[in-house]
């Protein structure tokens, strides 16, 4: 049994850690932690934890934990995944697993140094549809992957109104916004059914220097991209088009995934309109035939909600073999600094106007 702590548990855990955890039998939920003693109790009464901290490093450095789930804003994650390395412990970090290339460089090395299990939370790796959609690709089902076009809605961010609880992330060195988030969950699905990008030229415009704060009548400022646009090259020789969209509301249609083969077109849409490329199922056509993903692509208790949650549990379940099996998970921190560096080659490329080359 492998003993997990979650930090920030008050937060996107509470709906997506801590049920994915605690319907997993390898897994035993001892501690939770937030900033706030209420609050980090109210989330263990409500999932069953025998502990509540509002540190961090007390939570890590509990016996009872052997593994340290890190789940707070994208500036905080190096404060805890460095105590949790400290400690001996394991780590699962979401994404992004640092606020820049630089941050996750680091904390990657350190990983590795610290000799303990590392994984982070790019969901669309563990996506039954993205899973399904790859093994279709792979199996020549389109013939060759000529083109690729993805475009997706990237609110609520990037738009002229923001929600109070977001306003944080206007600012860029929060490591919070439609490029990191969004564009960095995106991409990482793409690349999952497509393989990776080596080259591309990239626009990161900003249509909003000032953002309404909703509800209010007070603006703040804003210095983060409102749209990610990209062209590119991958690896398997087929080119690549992504536009990611800002906005003021919650996605109307989420996305579109057109893979154009030397044999045919596969098309993909949310099977939800207006959800997220890396949460819901998709509904997806061959030219005219409709293909359902098969229930053997989900491995997680039927229990378990479809979409993050369900994507979620598929990490951890990775993340128990690979500390049985002495071995890193997939994805690991490495996958996350490649993620990271590609996105540092689309902040260069939108400075530079020039096309960058990815190792």
């Amino acid at each position: 049994m492998i003993r997990v702590g979650v930090v920030g548990a008050g937060g996107w855990a509470n709906s997506s850690h801590l049920p994915a955890l605690t319907a997993l039998e390898e897994f035993d939920v001892t501690s939770v932690a937030t900033t706030n003693q209420d609050s980090a109790t109210r989330a263990a009464a409500a999932h069953g934890v025998p502990r509540a901290f509002t540190d961090a490093g007390e939570l890590a450095a509990h016996p009872e934990v052997d593994l340290v789930v890190v789940s707070v804003k994208a500036s905080g994650h190096a404060a805890v995944i460095r105590a949790a390395l400290d400690a001996g412990k394991h780590v699962v970090s979401e994404w992004p697993l640092g606020i820049n290339a630089d941050e996750a460089a680091e904390l990657t090395a350190a990983a590795t140094a610290a000799g303990v299990v590392h994984a982070v939370v790019l969901q669309g790796h563990h996506s039954p549809s993205a899973r399904f959609t790859a093994d279709l690709l792979a199996g020549g089902r389109i013939g060759t992957l000529e083109s690729v076009t993805l475009i997706a809605d990237g609110a609520p961010w990037g738009g002229s109104r923001i929600p109070p609880s977001l306003v944080f992330g206007l600012d860029y060195a929060e490591g919070t916004n439609i490029l990191t988030i969004m564009a960095g969950h995106f991409l990482a699905t793409l690349e999952r059914v497509t393989g990776p990008l080596i080259e591309l030229t990239a626009r990161l415009p900003r249509t909003h220097d000032h953002v309404l704060i909703d509800g209010t009548d007070r603006t703040a400022p804003n210095t983060t991209p409102s749209h990610v646009l990209l062209h590119g090259l991958l690896a398997c020789g087929a080119t690549a088009s992504v536009a990611i969209h800002g906005g003021n509301r919650p996605a109307r249609e989420g996305f579109q995934l057109e893979l154009i083969g030397s044999d045919g077109v596969l098309t993909a849409t949310p099977a939800e309109p207006g959800t997220f490329i890396h949460w819901g199922s998709w509904d997806i056509r061959i030219d005219n035939e409709s293909l359902a993903v098969p229930d053997t692509y989900r491995t997680v208790p039927a229990n378990v909600r479809s979409g993050p949650p369900a994507n979620i549990a598929a990490l951890y379940q990775e993340v128990a073999r690979a500390i049985t099996e002495e071995r890193q998970p997939h994805p690991s921190f490495e996958t996350a600094l490649r993620h990271h560096r590609l996105l540092a080659a689309i902040e260069q490329s939108a400075a530079d106007g020039a096309t960058h080359r990815l190792s």
